[in-house]
């Protein structure tokens, strides 16, 4: 059931964009009033989780390390997997951010005969990679619709996409790799019993509304044909706060436009905030430096100490009665220590 719910879920969103932009002809709401509510919804999401995690204390330093620190001066530091500056931490979160270093070093356990063997893992880091890499160069070339004149570098970016040139319209590599990681990462959820076993509905439902955009968009490029001069003028006017519907505008355009506004409005509520998330994680953004700068917990409260000091004061007669040691012996001319009881009072006080 946590499979097939989600599912019948973002078939449902399908469905429901289809009837609405159709027999219900509400081309308004589904093209106008819930691509803003969506954005709406991104925005002031995303901006409560940042400022949530962000107001979150981190009163030691905790970065997950797997290196030599640095220490002494003849041993070699680890300046990537144990950084110690501000900038050694920013280059590591860029490895982690653009090309999932962490990840790349993962690693699968499994039985072998009679023992347990450990491997590399590189599958999920390569399916990882082609995924989020697609998805910010297909994400770049829809820029062209809301843009005019379009940039030189969004045009530069189209023509190496589609340089191999195979049919017409020609195909974009990124929107088959995409296609092809999604299905992988879906696949692996599904085949895997250990991954399955611990996949939610939440980890499905993403993958499904991102699914049915590729494949919406898919379909809108070679198999059912959308005017893509009515789709720029619409995009125009959304982004310029003077929205319209335009003539040319397919049911199949309203389903992928539909499918991406409730990815949006999902967003910040959903796993995907790792996108955001990252950049806040003290684990990964953090210098490890406790050798070199004392860190205060910013929690620490006055806490009334009663030193050793102040006991051996407090006790030394009794202690000496019964032969135990003391750091001071008490001379003639020195007034008797205060008793338990006004010590007591005194720390009341």
């Amino acid at each position: 059931m946590k499979i097939l719910t989600p599912l019948i879920g973002v078939l449902a969103l399908v469905a429901l964009a289809w009837l609405g932009t159709g027999p219900l002809s509400l081309d308004v709401v589904f093209g106008i009033i819930i691509p803003y509510l969506a954005v709406l919804l991104f925005l002031a999401g995303f901006v409560l989780r940042v400022v949530r995690w962000g107001k979150s204390a981190v009163p030691f330093v905790i970065p997950t390390t797997t290196g030599q620190q640095k220490t002494l001066p003849w041993v070699k530091q680890n300046k990537i997997n144990n950084p110690n500056t501000t900038v050694e931490a920013v280059g590591r979160m860029a490895l982690e951010v653009l090309f999932f270093r962490s990840l790349f070093k993962n690693t699968s356990t499994e039985k072998r005969g009679e023992s347990l063997g450990i491997g590399s893992a590189k599958w999920l880091w390569l399916g990882a990679l082609v995924f989020h890499w697609s998805m910010l160069v297909v994400l770049t070339r829809h820029l062209r619709l809301f843009l005019e004149p379009v940039p030189a570098i969004i045009q530069g970016l189209i023509t190496v996409d589609s340089f191999l040139e195979i049919g017409v319209p020609a195909i974009y590599i990124t929107g088959v790799a995409l296609l092809c990681a999604l299905t992988f990462l879906f696949l692996r959820r599904v085949l895997v019993p250990r991954v399955r076993y611990i996949s939610l509905a939440a980890d499905y439902f993403p993958l499904y509304l991102l699914l049915g955009i590729a494949i919406s968009g898919f379909c809108m490029r070679y198999f059912f044909k959308v005017d893509i001069v009515a789709v720029k003028e619409f995009a125009m006017g959304l982004v310029t706060l003077h929205p319209h519907l335009t003539s040319g505008l397919a049911p199949v355009f309203f389903i992928h436009l539909f499918l991406v506004s409730c990815l949006i409005a999902y967003f910040p509520m959903s796993k995907l905030m790792h996108a955001g998330g990252i950049f806040l994680a003290p684990t990964r953004n953090l210098p490890n430096n406790s050798r070199i700068r004392r860190h205060v917990n910013p929690w620490n409260y006055d806490v009334d100490v009663h030193t050793y000091a102040e006991y051996e004061d407090e006790f030394r007669e009794k202690m000496i009665k019964v032969g135990l040691p003391v750091e001071r012996e008490v001379s003639a001319e020195e007034p008797p220590a205060p008793a338990a009881q006004d010590l007591s009072e005194e720390r009341d006080e």
